[in-house]
């Protein structure tokens, strides 16, 4: 099977298609993982956005603006469904394995042009559950992916290309506004335009500007709607708000020792034991600068979870295969394949339906059937309620909303909270750590809109 992907033969990508079937017919059929807290958080967001209310201004959640509108567009479309995520996931997956492999052919990263990144890069998607169904990471990386296919361009052409400049710019813009987070990679496109594809004042300034471009756009958006010092008021707290930890450090190295230590290897053979043109040497710094940079990223992400990993794939993939490109002989290469494509996706799979760093993660199975129908607001961190009922308030993402309530606020400031709940008024509330009693307490007046009916839940009065 090694020797199949090693040809440069787009027929190859058939059998990688096939590869991707099989392995989600085996996660959905089999033995399904049950549905997340944040995959639940994402439907219901889209579902609430489609009834005319606006993010940040109506709603208090840490979804980048446009990773909302594309679960705006899912929902209308396909509803509440979990597996429209997890299939919409599959083509975005199948997308960056077949751009990046392009790339890598393309721009003769490799002495030899190969298939097998593409093979790779779907193994290691496979790393976790998460990974492979709809998320805001993986539309971001799909973005940044572009912006650094722009940047592998710069290493090979050797004339100044306005075009791809303001790309790289514009789809790492793009990448920031799916995932807030992804704003880390800005000094990331500074340093390796200017110091790896040299880029000069005019091409960095048309770059900066193509970043710009779609932050801009999306300011114009909130300000036609009257929502611009709200979005203003809220993206710093996305980055203040405390961090959840739904799946460890620890459990990630388990899994991933095998492909960092290939890594590893793949960048040892590569760098030092074989010579490479002045244009590779300028392709392994972009990527070796890539994954130091998808470190350091993880200071300002807020949910500790698997989908976070995707922005390592095209780094490790590229050094996996370094690996396979210069150990040609014996058992060892044709063992690491078969360990990688098939014993990282089971071994993944085993590991993650038998240990839960945190229960959380799970959306519980235990619904509550007189919730069914009716529009809730859950302030607290189990928003199972969820799963059958419609969110009918301001407040989603239960860590930025207590750190929003948490503020200090002027009468003006005050008044608008005010209009954002009596507008809404979901007619129950799930108040599970006491939030809403405090916002009770600064507002008496909505004291004569809601009943406690029994500990930490609020019924609207008729």
């Amino acid at each position: 099977m090694l020797r199949f992907f090693k040809v440069n033969d787009p027929f190859r990508l058939v059998g990688l298609a096939i590869y991707l079937l099989v392995l989600t017919a085996i996660f959905l059929i089999w033995d399904p993982f049950p549905l997340t807290t944040l995959q639940l958080s994402w439907m219901v967001l889209g579902e609430r956005l489609g009834q005319g209310y606006f993010l940040y201004q109506d709603i208090i959640d840490n979804t980048g603006p446009l990773s909302a509108g594309f679960f705006t567009i899912v929902d209308f479309i396909m509803g509440r469904s979990p597996l429209a995520y997890e299939l919409i996931g599959r083509v975005f997956i199948l997308f960056q394995i077949i751009y990046w492999n392009t790339i890598l052919i393309k721009y003769r990263v490799f002495d030899e042009n190969t298939y097998l990144p593409a093979m790779i890069m779907a193994a290691l998607f496979h790393f976790s559950f998460d990974m492979l169904s709809l998320n805001p990471a993986m539309l971001g990386s799909t973005f940044l992916i572009l912006a650094l296919g722009q940047l592998f361009s710069q290493t090979v052409l050797q004339k100044e290309t306005s075009e791809s400049t303001l790309l790289i710019g514009i789809y790492g813009g793009l990448a920031a506004g799916f995932h807030p987070s992804y704003i880390f990679f800005l000094p990331y496109m500074i340093l390796t335009g200017i110091a790896i594809s040299g880029f000069s004042f005019r091409q960095l300034m048309l770059s900066l500007v193509g970043y710009t471009l779609p932050i801009l756009l999306i300011a114009v958006f909130y300000y036609w709607n009257d929502g611009l010092q709200e979005a203003i008021d809220i993206w710093p707290l996305i980055f203040k708000s405390s961090r959840v930890l739904f799946q460890s450090y620890w459990s990630w190295l388990i899994i991933g020792a095998f492909p960092i230590l290939l890594s590893l290897v793949g960048y040892f053979l590569g760098a030092v034991l074989k010579g490479s043109t002045i244009n590779q040497q300028k392709q392994r710094q972009l990527v070796i600068l890539w994954l130091i940079f998808a470190a350091a990223e993880f200071l300002l992400i807020k949910n500790q979870a698997g989908y976070q990993l995707i922005i390592f794939v095209p780094g490790l993939s590229y050094l996996i295969t370094q690996f396979f490109l210069h150990i040609r002989r014996g058992m060892i290469p044709n063992l690491a394949f078969y360990l990688l494509i098939m014993g990282l996706p089971a071994f993944a799979w085993w590991y993650w339906q038998f240990n839960v760093d945190n229960p959380s993660y799970f959306v519980s199975e235990q619904v509550d059937t007189s919730l069914e129908g009716k529009e809730i607001m859950i302030l607290g961190p189990d928003i199972s309620g969820y799963q059958h009922a419609k969110l009918g308030g301001p407040f989603l993402n239960f860590e930025l909303s207590k750190l929003y309530l948490d503020q200090d606020r002027d009468i003006p400031e005050k008044a608008k909270l005010y209009q954002m709940l009596q507008h809404q008024q979901p007619k129950i509330i799930l108040d599970q750590e006491g939030l809403f009693q405090s916002i009770l307490n600064d507002f008496p007046e909505l004291s004569r809109h809601y009943s406690q009916r029994t500990k930490g839940t609020f019924t609207l009065i008729n």
